[in-house]
């Protein structure tokens, strides 16, 4: 099978390529930088160009059963749209009629920020920042494509993905409160955390690939755990007592507010509160009951292996010692 891949040199990406690999496919990865220096697995051919350049995609697209689109711009605002929109664009150009299936690797951001209930692939979408907005843009104009007859489609939309090598902070700036015997809980019990390991993830996409199910089907992915069950994981990976000091929600709103409005470096902000008040939850059963997906790897041991890393990393003595 050929497998052509943007942000194949990604925190998720890289994990589908050697996936791929160890199936005995034949993989491509579009890349800016030149072979040498992508840093991708022997075996893989580096098709350098940029999103921004319709030329650069034929040859990489072409006779491809399978088409992942994992590129992303997380932090810069002003290349969001160029890549997300645009870049989404020429690859639709390129791939029409010359692809088997396309894979959209998307996100749960796309529904907003909902503060309660169930969040289904039926749910209305409500991006609200750059990234969820032309990140829902770019799933638009897949949809629209694929319907269209351009080629088969399949969508995944995880929730926060965390494991080694993860670009995203916030995980290890949770683990190292809790570590130094910092955090507290925010309002009445019951809030929810909404992760999901990368190994999982990928797992999904494959399926999203490669079963005659998944053409034509959006599927969420996550797993759930109370946030108070979800920190009590990380303290026993530490070795610690779960924390139990708890904050009204009223109090420490008005907090994040004030300390904000003095300082950009305060702690504690609305957004923060907003996370761990939250009361959602996003059901997998649609990829559960159509693809025959399950969860391979369990938070918990997820979360272990994350805090191994860590304390690995920064090689010191827990504060609680």
């Amino acid at each position: 099978m050929i497998v052509a891949m943007t942000g194949g040199t990604g925190f998720i990406g890289r994990r589908l390529v050697e996936r791929h690999l160890a199936r005995g496919d034949a993989v491509r990865v579009l890349t800016r930088r030149p072979a040498h220096q992508a840093g991708l697995p022997a075996g893989v051919t580096a098709c350098v160009g940029d999103l921004a350049h319709y030329a650069d995609l034929r040859a990489f697209v072409d006779k491809a059963d399978v088409l992942y689109h994992c590129a992303g711009e997380i932090r810069d605002p002003m290349r969001m749209e160029a890549l997300h929109a645009g870049g989404t664009r020429r690859l639709i150009a390129a791939a029409r009629q010359h692809v088997g299936r396309w894979v959209q690797l998307s996100s749960l951001g796309g529904y907003g920020q909902p503060r309660a209930g169930r969040i289904t692939e039926g749910s209305p979408l409500d991006p609200r920042g750059p990234y969820e907005t032309t990140k829902a843009t770019s799933d638009d104009l897949v949809q629209a494509a694929g319907e269209g007859g351009a080629f088969e489609w399949s969508m995944l939309r995880p929730s926060i993905v965390f494991g080694e090598g993860m670009p995203n902070q916030s995980l290890f700036q949770l683990i190292s409160v809790i570590d130094r015997s910092r955090f507290f809980f925010i309002g009445e019990p019951g809030a929810s955390a909404n992760y999901i390991p990368v190994e999982n993830v990928i797992d999904a996409l494959l399926l999203c690939a490669l079963q005659p199910a998944a053409a034509g089907r959006i599927c969420n992915l996550s797993d759930y755990a109370t946030l108070e069950d979800f920190v009590a994981m990380i303290a026993a990976a530490l070795g610690q007592e779960p924390p139990r000091r708890r904050l009204p929600e009223f109090p420490a709103r008005v907090l994040a507010g004030a300390g904000t409005a003095l300082t950009r470096r305060f702690p504690l902000t609305p957004s923060r509160v907003d996370a761990m008040t939250t009361r959602v939850r996003y059901p997998a059963d649609a990829i559960e009951t159509t693809l025959g997906y399950t969860h391979r790897l369990t938070l918990q041991a997820a979360m272990q292996s994350l805090v191994n890393s860590w304390k690995e990393r920064h090689r010191q003595v827990p504060a609680h010692s």
